[in-house]
C-alpha cells in the first residue's frame, strides 16, 4: 500500500510507514510543499494511486460529494503530540492496512478505527 501524508501531520508519519515497509511521501515532498493545493494532492495521489492520510475535512467532503481521493484515512485525534500519534500509527498500521483491501473511508481516532461505508 501506498500513502499520501497531508501537511497537517507530522513529516516523522511517512518515516514510520516506510520503516513498516510501505511506500509514503509528505506533501513536502512534492513540488509546492506545504503550499501544495488540495487539488493538487487528489491528483497526485490518483495518478499515483495514493491512499490520502490527512486531518483536513475538506478531502471528507470530497470523497463523499466526488468519490476522490478513491481512499482516505481521516485522522481524528484532535491535537495530540506528535509521539502518540506516531505509536497509534505503528500500533494500528497492520489492521489500517488489512481494512483498507476491502473498504475506502477509514477514521483514526485516539481509542479506535472507524470504518465509513
Amino acid at each position: 500500500m501506498k500513502f499520501l501524508i497531508d501537511a497537517q501531520l507530522p513529516y516523522l508519519l511517512a518515516d514510520v510507514l516506510i520503516q513498516k515497509g510501505f511506500f509514503a511521501t509528505h506533501t513536502e515532498n512534492l513540488p509546492n510543499k506545504q503550499s501544495t493545493t488540495n487539488k493538487d494532492i487528489l491528483d497526485f495521489a490518483a495518478s499515483n494511486s495514493l491512499i490520502i492520510i490527512t486531518k483536513d475535512l475538506d478531502f471528507l467532503d470530497s470523497f463523499i460529494l466526488n468519490n476522490n481521493p478513491k481512499k482516505l484515512l481521516l485522522v481524528t485525534t484532535g491535537n495530540i503530540k506528535n509521539r502518540k500519534l506516531l505509536d497509534l500509527f505503528r500500533l494500528n498500521i497492520k489492521t489500517i492496512t488489512e481494512l483498507f483491501e476491502h473498504n475506502n473511508l477509514l477514521e483514526l481516532n485516539n481509542d479506535q478505527i472507524i470504518v465509513h461505508y
